[in-house]
């Protein structure tokens, strides 16, 4: 059985630093969803990542530090711009992509030249991360290709008896993945996630944008960050996005749905969809709780009883609802429909 442990107590803190120490893995809350952390400089720790999780071999892995002076045992070059966007976003949910160290083991980057750092906000995390003394290795804590585990309980239902401890921190408070840039040359957004492209184009100016944000990445493509390549984020149902006006979207659903198929939605338009199996997971007029909400809402739905599940995501593709309507999309594996 996992060990279920206390962010708010201190020898658990210590008990987990150890443990990790030993080349041991466990789950630890960040400000973004929960990650399965382990020595990101020990090989044998994070290839217990990939076999807990069951993530493909060619999808590479963030690496946490406890703060911007750590940066430089990892990253080979560090731009004046990543000096900037850590200044400004350090501690937070922004991963950086750099030109690695030789000794970032090859495990970690997929074999990539890169390497992706970031600097988490959640105290635990950073607690743990200065008892132990080494970056971490932490995908988010969950199956691969499950959505992510927003709370410790999330993590247990995925994970207990395949790793040797969760650190219950609560609930998640920004609920989606981190945001990665990639600064190896020109800027360029390769996942949006709890930093906003707006912020950091007020940071450093024009950022292109990776097709692979709004569509799929080719088979044989190798991802260069994580949440990039593969079905991600998703129940066993099967999603589909219905694009287009609410009302339009409630006539379709009334004529395609069944009683194995359900609505995820924002709380504005569930009334729309009466006779429905609706699931809110957020507000329109809030973006931020569509974001804490929707890993949760998609697990609510991940029962036998549930085949298909039509996702409406939210209207506006900017700041943190370009995020939300990415983790959709991923979940879908990108099948949409307009009406």
């Amino acid at each position: 059985m996992t060990r279920l442990l206390s962010a708010a107590a201190p020898a658990d803190i210590e008990a987990v630093a150890a443990l990790l120490q030993d080349g041991g893995i466990a789950a630890l809350p960040t400000e973004t969803v929960y990650g399965l952390a382990g020595d990101a400089l020990n090989p044998t720790a994070v290839q217990a990542i990939y076999a807990a999780k069951g993530r493909p071999a060619d999808n590479p892995l963030i690496v946490h530090i406890a703060g911007p002076d750590d940066l430089s045992a990892l990253a080979r070059k560090i731009p004046s711009a990543a000096r900037l966007l850590a200044e400004r976003f350090w501690p937070g949910p922004l991963s950086i992509v750099f030109p690695r160290q030789p000794h970032v083991p090859d495990v970690v980057t997929a074999g990539l030249d890169t390497v992706a750092v970031r600097v988490p906000a959640h105290p635990a995390f950073l607690d743990v991360l200065r008892a132990g003394g080494r970056p971490l290795a932490a995908p988010s804590a969950n199956r691969a290709g499950s959505p992510s585990s927003t709370t410790a309980a999330h993590v247990l239902h995925d994970l207990d008896g395949l790793i040797p401890a969760v650190l219950d921190g609560g609930p998640c408070t920004v609920g989606v993945e981190s945001t990665v840039i990639d600064l190896t040359n020109k800027p360029c957004l390769l996942r949006p996630g709890g930093v906003p492209l707006e912020a950091l184009r007020e940071v450093l100016g024009e950022i292109a944008v990776h097709p692979a944000v709004s569509g799929e990445l080719a088979a044989n493509a190798q991802p260069g960050a994580p949440g990039m390549k593969y079905r991600h984020y998703s129940p066993t149902a099967n999603v589909i996005v219905v694009d287009g006006d609410v009302q339009h979207a409630a006539e379709y659903l009334g004529w395609v749905g069944t009683g194995e198929s359900a609505v995820l939605c924002p709380a504005e338009e569930a009334a729309c969809f009466s006779g429905q199996r609706v699931v809110t997971y957020g507000s329109l007029t809030d973006p931020a709780t569509l974001a804490r909400g929707l890993f949760d809402a998609l697990r609510t739905l991940d029962t036998p009883d549930v085949t298909h599940i039509y996702a409406r995501c939210p209207l506006d593709e900017t700041g943190i609802s370009r995020a939300v309507r990415n983790r959709l999309l991923k979940a879908a594996a990108f099948q949409t429909v307009t009406v």
